[in-house]
């Protein structure tokens, strides 16, 4: 089996970056959090526009979404700031960081007095995390303790062709070294139960995968009619796709071709090891979010149009689908997948994935961590999960 070097969090858990990560539990937190941001910029603010004015589903997504985020085992420690009269609490955020073992402190604006002197206090506490975090030194772990997020974003009719098939060898090295992926993006799965289901570990998780998917397509076609089939974004079009089970069938191939184990909801830690689906909205900031608090360390993502997005813990690996992106967004891209249409093959351009995958584990920054392509914290909910 295969051997990293990573952090070893005290609940065994283990990270591949050493974040110290300001989470706001309500939107209305996010100045305070910037404040203390650009103070201390070796910090990782996690902004989000949510924590309030939220019930039912939508409040248990984004309660559980924001609680396994703070639980990502790339963060060593945290600073939650609240406002004090938001519905998800900073205590219960921090009651859940703690069953982490993670250094938390937390502050609520309304009782430090404010904006300012929220800010000054968080400062020093920050620059107290940092010191500590800075004492945690990289060791020996198996691979086995990695799990890898696989995404699609600006995809083109190459996608399916080079970039996903490349990244399903790197999916199966993953699994086959004791590890995980996860495969999400459900609206994007639409007219591949019958191959995702003979993958199944099981009949339930088989049932499992049928369900989320015939659930997806049922509310396309509740909501697009007669246009479901071709509920594809305008880019994907422009990059030469038909339909929506065309860019199924090239999503569905970065997942590799190991047993599927298991299927999780959004935002949910898998049990299982093996390759794990979770069921999730197309949305590519939305998408990332989830497999980050689903516990991913670390993102693969293809695209054919060029999507350069990153996430504020997460390492994002860029993938290019065809030469003419990769040529024209070379500060943006790790990995030109489009050399597969010039004569080099799947595996070896999986290969390339492969130990790239090793030198970001190990440390080295990915394109998107050095251009600042942090993006944010992207919760969907029942009325933006098309």
């Amino acid at each position: 089996m295969e051997k990293i070097q990573a952090y070893q969090r005290p609940d065994g858990s283990v990270g591949i970056r050493n974040h110290v990560a300001i989470l706001p539990t309500v939107s209305c937190a996010n100045g305070v959090v910037s404040m203390i941001a650009s103070a201390v910029p070796e910090a990782v603010p996690l902004y989000h526009g949510h924590g309030c004015g939220r019930g039912g589903s939508d409040l248990v997504l984004h309660a559980r979404t924001l609680q396994n985020l703070a639980k990502n085992p790339n963060i060593a420690a945290l600073l939650i700031i609240g406002l004090g009269c938001e519905i998800i609490s900073p205590e219960g955020l921090q009651i859940v960081a703690s069953l982490a073992k993670k250094p938390v402190q937390t502050l609520v604006i309304q009782k430090e007095g404010g904006t300012r002197k929220t800010a000054e206090k968080g400062i020093a506490i920050v620059k107290k995390l940092l010191e500590e975090a800075s004492l945690i030194k990289r060791v020996t772990l198996p691979l086995s303790s990695i799990t890898v997020g696989l995404e699609c974003g600006g995809s083109d009719a190459f996608s399916g062709l080079t970039a996903n098939p490349s990244v399903g060898i790197a999916s199966d090295w993953v699994v086959d070294n004791g590890g995980t992926v996860i495969l999400t993006e459900t609206t994007e799965m639409i007219g591949t139960n019958h191959i995702l289901k003979r993958r199944a570990s099981c009949e339930e998780v088989a049932q499992r995968i049928d369900g989320i998917i015939t659930e997806t397509d049922a509310t396309a076609q509740k909501l697009l009619g007669a246009l479901a089939k071709l509920s594809i974004a305008p880019g994907n079009m422009d990059g030469g796709m038909s339909s929506i089970r065309e860019k199924s069938l090239g999503c569905i191939v970065k997942a590799g071709n190991r047993p599927i184990t298991q299927v999780v909801e959004y935002g949910e830690i898998p049990a299982q090891k093996g390759v794990v689906i979770m069921n999730g909205p197309g949305y590519d900031t939305e998408s990332m979010t989830g497999v980050a608090a689903s516990g991913a360390q670390l993102i693969l993502f293809t695209t054919g149009r060029g999507q350069p997005l990153g996430f504020p813990i997460v390492p994002v690996i860029k993938i290019a689908s065809n030469d003419v992106l990769y040529e024209s967004m070379k500060d943006d891209m790790d990995v030109n997948a489009g050399a597969v249409l010039e004569g080099r093959t799947i595996s070896e351009v999986g290969g390339e994935i492969i130990s790239l995958i090793k030198r970001v584990i190990g440390g080295e920054l990915t394109k998107a961590e050095t251009n600042g392509q942090n993006g944010i914290v992207c919760m969907y909910t029942q009325y933006t999960a098309f």
